[in-house]
């Protein structure tokens, strides 16, 4: 099997900036502005300041979705978490599988984040590869043309309890009520939607990763079997546990030297200040929470 899934022009991306307001209640965001590429985008994501954690307007770099995906695991729930060489930062950080909202979905951001689901997080079992499910709805199947695909099994994709305070895209409220921080050292908005992921009865599952780089000018999506770099985090984590899951056996991952993205960082009111945090610190504050 090729480690090369897909190429993309990263040149036909486009996505646009945000005009922010928010209160202690609510936040609103509505798109602004001509259309940036990529690396107009990247330009943009410059760190800012923003005084009262509670209500400001702002005018933002981007969207931005992450998927706190849950599954339930031999009667135990594990958050999925993939690896990522951050460039623009020049780091390494395990995060919630996430991606940047192009413009025709900064009205309908969940679509983005389901498309993220299908491209990072391949289930591969005895019987093939899986594709999924967002309730009546198929999720796209990126590497149909490489990979062969299950016929008849699928994994599921549901929604959980959504934030309390609402996101609106203009006048419109976002389904399933995701979280949503400013980060303010890429001077982005961040979606945070919480979704389940339920496998079929299917024996030997693993889980891998795939994920995009730029190389000679093309995005390039590789599997690499040595380094399913997908990991799965108790949700209940005493002992600061991590593993992979392969042939349908968890694995322990080694966290030494570990970071976790900005998403895992204290949150003040709409804002997160940190571009990323060390699993030991993000550990003491889970147990002091």
């Amino acid at each position: 099997m090729p480690s090369i899934l897909a190429r993309k022009d990263p040149h036909t991306f486009k996505t646009q900036p945000l005009h922010v307001e928010a209160d202690a209640q609510t936040l609103v965001y509505q798109p602004v502005g001509a259309p940036l590429n990529f690396g107009q985008m990247l330009k943009r994501r410059r760190p800012l300041e923003i005084d009262n954690p509670q209500c400001f307007t702002v005018e933002l770099a981007n969207l931005g979705v992450s998927v706190r995906l849950t599954l339930e695991w031999q009667g135990r729930d594990y958050w999925l978490l993939v690896r990522q060489q951050r460039a623009d930062r020049g780091d390494s950080v395990l995060k919630l599988i996430s991606g940047y909202v192009p413009s025709h979905e900064l009205h309908l951001p969940l679509h983005t984040a389901l498309q993220e689901v299908a491209e990072e997080c391949l289930v591969e079992t005895t019987k093939g590869w899986l594709g999924g499910r967002f309730g009546d709805h198929w999720l796209v199947q990126p590497y149909g043309d490489v990979l062969a695909y299950h016929e008849a099994a699928h994994f599921k994709v549901s929604p959980l309890s959504g934030a309390a305070r609402p996101i609106r895209a203009g006048r419109l409220p976002l389904l399933e009520r995701p979280q949503a921080y400013v980060h303010l050292p890429t001077a982005s908005l961040q979606l945070v939607y919480e979704l389940r992921l339920e496998l079929p009865a299917h024996p030997a599952p693993s889980l891998f990763h795939v994920d995009e780089r730029l190389e000679e000018q093309q995005l390039i999506a590789r599997l690499e079997r040595h380094r399913p770099d997908l990991y799965l985090l108790p949700v209940d984590n005493p002992a600061g546990e991590l593993f992979t899951l392969q042939n349908g056996e968890l694995r322990p991952a080694c966290t030494n030297d570990l970071w976790l993205s900005e998403g895992f960082a204290a949150q003040d009111g709409w804002l997160v200040r940190e571009e990323r945090i060390s699993w030991d610190d993000w550990l003491t504050q889970k147990r002091c929470a």
